[in-house]
């Protein structure tokens, strides 16, 4: 088995199911799929060939909002008020974070991901020139963020400038093209307007995306308006964050002018379902308004210290079910627009491609089990992919045509899963003797 993750050159998946016919996909030396059809092995010589039969074929998902290494804090607070649980169990412990801390969190957040078909993911952390290492050796994409918070203190502000040119050389550097760099403005309530209009004007100046947490409660907005005169996306939008490279995570407390602000300025939003309502943020993305305001709404997580989980699959569930009941409506957000979101939306905001099935388009492919209990049957593929199925359905994951997870292995899993676990173990020990 050895051989398919090592092995480069052109692949063919031969009789897989893509909504609801039999096909291959052929994949060309460059990882790129070079024909999909019931002729597409014609296009290519293939050197590797994965048997497609009792497989459904899905481009792989995007998780556009995540804390990787937050992995290292899962189950470590629970069931607490929002403020309580930053102030008095997570920002103590990350105060005792080291940079092998967030590269085995990371490692291990990526294996999560890749078991449960995420090929890539938008991160906001600490030591992230070590979550690019982790980023690399396990094969996914990712894009990597400084999370920059001054709390409006000039010297902290020179300090959060610096590692964040720091990171953004350091990525540059490493010519990684699954790799790209981001600024990681937290949020209006940790970054000055100075700060803000920085990682604005030095996004712009690097050609490279924002990625910011917007009004994820209802306290973010009154104070906002309190300090600022005006709501989130509007302060925002006035240091120049909103662009058509930003993602702005949670969005669960704009109003409809926001929303129609978020659409003109091409603004990708990413609904974190689980999260928020785990955290009771008291109200649901309003999807209907940035859908019709032509905002890219794409999916994430947020961190396991708030999901718990990193399962995309999961996720499109709990987005599709919590826009229905939050809403009052049966009809909002079908499944195919769930399965859109995790891939097709989340690959347009990061800029990974089209995020299909499709000629020219990267490799990123997850093959489900069609034999899964949850599959079974088989009436419509993205309603069982949304609300039947979880991870545990995907059995092969490609990223760029190299193979990540063939039938549900993954090389040096033991070994992550062994250093992850103590790795938190040993943090957990060293915030308690602080």
């Amino acid at each position: 088995m050895n051989d398919i993750f090592t092995a480069r050159g052109s692949m063919l998946i031969a009789g897989v199911t893509v909504n609801g016919s039999t096909v291959d996909i052929a994949i060309d030396e460059e990882g790129m799929i070079a024909g999909i059809g019931k002729d597409a092995r014609k296009t290519i010589d293939a050197d590797i060939i994965i048997d497609g039969s009792d497989r459904v074929a899905i481009p792989g998902l995007v998780n556009t909002h995540t804390h990787a290494a937050m992995t290292l804090l899962r189950g470590y607070a629970d069931d607490m008020p929002l403020a309580e649980w930053l102030s008095e169990k997570i920002w103590p412990l990350e105060a005792h974070l080291s940079g092998d801390d967030v590269y085995w969190g990371t490692k291990l957040a990526c294996l999560e991901m890749i078991k449960s078909g995420t090929v890539a993911f938008n991160d906001m952390y600490f030591f992230m020139e070590r979550a690019a290492d982790a980023v690399d050796e396990m094969g996914l994409r990712a894009t990597l963020a400084y999370g920059f918070i001054d709390l409006g203190m000039e010297e902290k502000r020179a300090a959060e400038i610096k590692a964040t040119e720091a990171l953004v050389a350091h990525v540059k550097a490493r010519k990684n093209p699954r790799i790209q760099a981001a600024v990681g403005p937290h949020s209006v309530y940790t970054v000055s307007p100075e700060g803000l209009s920085w990682c604005a004007e030095f996004a712009e100046e690097q050609g490279i995306a924002v990625h910011v947490h917007l009004s994820e409660t209802e306290k973010e907005v009154t104070d906002c308006v309190a300090e600022f005169g005006k709501r989130p996306a509007v302060h925002l939008d006035e240091c120049g964050c909103l662009t058509p490279r930003t993602v702005a995570a949670h969005c669960c407390w704009l109003d409809e002018a926001e929303c129609r602000l978020l659409g003109e300025r091409g603004v990708s939003a990413s609904h974190n379902p689980a999260s928020n309502m785990k955290l009771a943020v008291n109200r649901a993305m309003p999807y209907h308004w940035l859908k019709a305001s032509g905002a890219n709404v794409c999916l994430g997580t947020d961190g396991c210290a708030s999901n718990n989980s990193l399962d995309l699959l999961e996720e499109m569930k709990f987005a599709a079910l919590l826009q229905k009941f939050a809403w009052n409506s049966q009809t909002l957000l079908p499944a195919g627009e769930a399965v859109a979101m995790a891939t097709s939306a989340g690959a347009r905001a990061l800029g990974t491609g089209p995020g299909t099935l499709t000629a020219g388009a990267p490799a990123d492919i997850v093959l489900l089990d069609a034999r899964a209990a949850c599959n079974i049957p088989l009436h419509n593929t993205d309603s069982n992919t949304v609300y039947a199925c979880n991870g545990g359905a995907v059995m092969t994951v490609l990223c760029q045509g190299r193979v990540l997870m063939h039938e549900r292995t993954v090389p040096g899993e033991e070994e992550i899963v062994r250093e992850a676990a103590a790795a938190a173990q040993a943090l957990v020990g060293r915030a308690r003797e602080a």
